[in-house]
């Protein structure tokens, strides 16, 4: 059995087990943030477009802030970018909890900006720190360990945040945040100095040096296929915009979200956690670009049975699958990411990683959101799941390096 339970190697180095236990912190502590804006938005305005605004506003700077401080990891001291970032970010909560007092929608959108451009740092940053800290034929694991506490924070922390509103207000959830801020700093902090590798350009001239970046990624097949698997897994078979429809329509719950809604929404982070928490066989594998085509393609077949399931408790079922097949995927890509980048460019591939995987969603939200308001909810999702599958077979042909990458190579 110990050979299943997750590999906790990477967290006998110390700096990677400070970071991990900070990220750990944060991704409960951290994430109240993410109820409690919308929530206050929602409560000033009383208008859902309101927050939409803002969460358009977060993703358009945190874009910005990743590509730009992609430049800057590779050309800066990362310990030091990251200390920056998460300093702003926790003058980021500082400000919305100061903000409670005066509800100031203006005020409060600002701040929804600063902390997308810190995020996106931070964000950034981290995935270029981690290949610094911990050795090559360990990646997978600390990848693993990193997803697990995401994942963790993705399932109690908005819990943790629903129950203390009533009792300790939103003001408190942003303090809390910031309160949180301080385990990252103070790890960060504990860092060695990350500086840039040798040879490496100098700062200035940031769009020269970001497309040095895209030239680099569009040479390298292997990445641009990992890209690419990611994007078809995200943007066709990331459904998450209906399930309030297939919450009521097909699973019988009330309008306005009930116990159908939540089961949801909670399914494919248990089965995150679950596969997490049984992964030590992953981080000893080698074939980490056949386990992630592998795991895109058994995610497309498990939306694909989402669209068809007319019971809940094999929606639920699929989503779980598919939260345990995405957590192989997302373990893969970051570490072929990691290992296969040039370090002197490797802030920049992480922050075209960082676009894809924060836009990939939110396009994804876009495309199933017109494609079932003309075919139906339930049709919508098993055609997303279907072209999923025939795209990563079609890369798999055109790319077969990334079927027969050996990470031990």
């Amino acid at each position: 059995m110990g050979t299943y339970l997750i590999d906790r190697r990477p967290l006998r180095i110390p700096a990677f087990r400070r970071l991990w236990t900070a990220s750990a912190v944060t991704a409960v502590g951290g994430s109240f943030s993410l109820v409690a804006v919308p929530t206050q938005l929602f409560t000033l305005t009383g208008s859902s477009a309101a927050v939409g605004a803002s969460a358009a506003i977060s993703l358009g700077t945190l874009v910005v802030s990743a590509l730009w401080s992609g430049v800057l990891a590779d050309t800066t001291d990362r310990r030091r970018l990251l200390l920056a970032g998460n300093a702003g970010l926790g003058i980021a909560y500082l400000g919305l909890w100061g903000n409670t007092a005066l509800d100031s929608v203006p005020v409060l959108l600002v701040l929804v900006g600063v902390h997308g451009l810190c995020f996106g740092a931070t964000l950034t940053t981290s995935g270029a720190v981690v290949p610094r800290v911990v050795p090559a034929e360990q990646l997978v694991a600390a990848n693993s360990l990193s997803a697990l506490a995401r994942y963790t924070g993705a399932v109690v922390g908005p819990l943790l945040a629903g129950a203390l509103i009533p009792s300790v207000g939103l003001g408190t959830l942003y303090l809390l945040d910031a309160v949180a801020l301080g385990t990252v700093l103070r790890a960060v902090a504990a860092l060695p100095a990350l500086p840039p590798a040798a040879g490496a350009p100098a700062p200035h001239d940031v769009l020269r040096r970001l497309g040095e970046g895209f030239r680099y990624l569009a040479g390298e097949r292997l990445l641009v296929g990992i890209l690419a698997v990611d994007l078809a897994a995200m943007v066709f078979a990331m459904p998450v915009a209906l399930y309030p429809e297939l919450a009521e329509h097909v699973h019988g719950g009330p309008a306005g979200g009930g116990t159908e809604l939540g089961l949801l929404f909670a399914a494919y982070p248990t089965g995150v956690l679950l596969t997490g928490l049984l992964s030590g066989r992953l981080s000893r594998t080698r074939r980490h670009g056949a386990l992630l085509a592998s795991a895109a393609i058994a995610w497309g077949v498990c939306v694909v049975l989402l669209g068809l399931a007319a019971d809940l408790w094999l929606a639920l079922a699929a989503l779980a699958a598919g939260g345990a097949v995405n957590f192989v995927l997302s373990t893969c890509r970051n570490a072929i990411s990691q290992a296969h980048t040039d370090d002197a460019l490797r802030g920049r591939i992480q922050g075209a990683l960082t676009v894809v995987l924060m836009g990939g969603p939110q396009l994804a939200n876009v495309v199933h959101g017109f494609a079932a308001a003309g075919l139906g909810a339930r049709p919508a999702i098993g055609v997303g799941g279907l072209l999923t599958v025939l795209t990563v077979v079609l890369l798999l042909r055109t790319l077969p390096e990334l079927w027969r990458y050996d990470a031990a190579r």
